[in-house]
């Protein structure tokens, strides 16, 4: 259940960001629905490949580099779902630091501490 919440709670937030940059575009919610499921298997399969790889780089920069590995994942989602579009990276770059502040705090709204609805 818990899974099925949070995974909607990311289809609202990429829902809100077409309101808060003209950038990023999402027709539908069968499309955010699609999008955000694509980027939760992304984030869960090849994001931690590519923090491992990108180590050194990521430790030189104290971590910054982590928000260029999460811009890079969004981009790549937006460009392999149809109706789900963002203008450019440094678009994808705010536009995926807004969608985690976003679901974060629809996530700390909806769900209690226990993660339970």
């Amino acid at each position: 259940m818990r899974l099925l919440l949070t995974w909607l709670i990311n289809a609202i937030a990429l829902m809100a960001l077409p309101y808060l940059m003209h950038s990023v575009t999402v027709t539908s919610i069968g499309t955010a629905l699609i999008a955000a499921l694509l980027l939760g298997l992304v984030n869960t399969l090849i994001r931690p490949v590519l923090v491992l790889l990108t180590l050194p780089v990521t430790l030189v920069s104290l971590g910054l580099f982590i928000l260029i590995i999460n811009a890079f994942l969004f981009w790549l989602v937006a460009q392999v779902v149809a109706g789900f579009y963002v203008a450019g990276f440094w678009s994808a770059f705010l536009a995926a630091i807004l969608y985690s502040i976003i679901s974060w705090a629809l996530s700390t709204l909806l769900l209690d501490k226990h993660g339970n609805p």
